[in-house]
């Protein structure tokens, strides 16, 4: 998942956004001011775990751009996409990746309430890929701001947005 940002994210909030994740973490490393390395507690974020799986989950965090770090996969990542600003009012200069490193269902859920949750401590919009049988499905959701079409949509929305698709029968992330 990526949250698309207007600016960069200010040290302070860098260090909101650290004590966040080390909060909800089982396991936790800075890779860098604004990048970690974790395994998060699911059901802290409001999945219910599965009887007999384990509840931790593993994220690379990683907020990008230009001042911060990964300078050249924010730029990577946002090359070739459609202009944003007309959807969102804002064409992005930073971002935050949240990465799971697992692909189970309880891994989807995770990534949407974890990006959810670091929403609410940096702001931004979340940008999602969908698969094409989803953009039916999220399209009358709360939160969502701008949806876009070609080889593969893309929704946009707030943490309230990803909160209602997580919420759905069967949700899945693309990636």
């Amino acid at each position: 998942m990526v949250i698309e940002l207007a600016e960069a994210v200010p040290p302070a909030v860098v260090e909101r956004l650290r004590a966040f994740l080390l909060g909800s973490s089982a396991w936790f490393e800075e890779k860098r001011p604004g990048g970690y390395d974790l395994n998060v507690f699911a059901d802290r974020l409001g999945a219910a775990v599965p009887g007999g799986v384990d509840g931790r989950r593993p994220f690379l965090v990683y907020v990008m751009g230009p001042g911060i770090g990964d300078e050249k996969t924010f730029e990577a990542e946002h090359t070739d996409g459609p202009d944003l600003e007309p959807l969102i009012g804002f064409s992005p200069t930073h971002a935050v990746d949240i990465i799971a490193g697992c692909n189970s269902p309880i891994d989807h859920l995770a990534t949407a309430l974890l990006t959810a949750s670091v929403m609410e401590v940096v702001g931004g919009v979340a940008n999602a890929e969908l698969l094409d049988d989803q953009v039916a499905v999220v399209a009358g959701l709360p939160g969502v701001l701008a949806m876009t079409d070609g080889p593969v949509p893309n929704v946009l929305g707030t943490a309230e947005f990803l909160r209602a698709w997580a919420a759905q029968p069967g949700f899945r992330l693309l990636k």
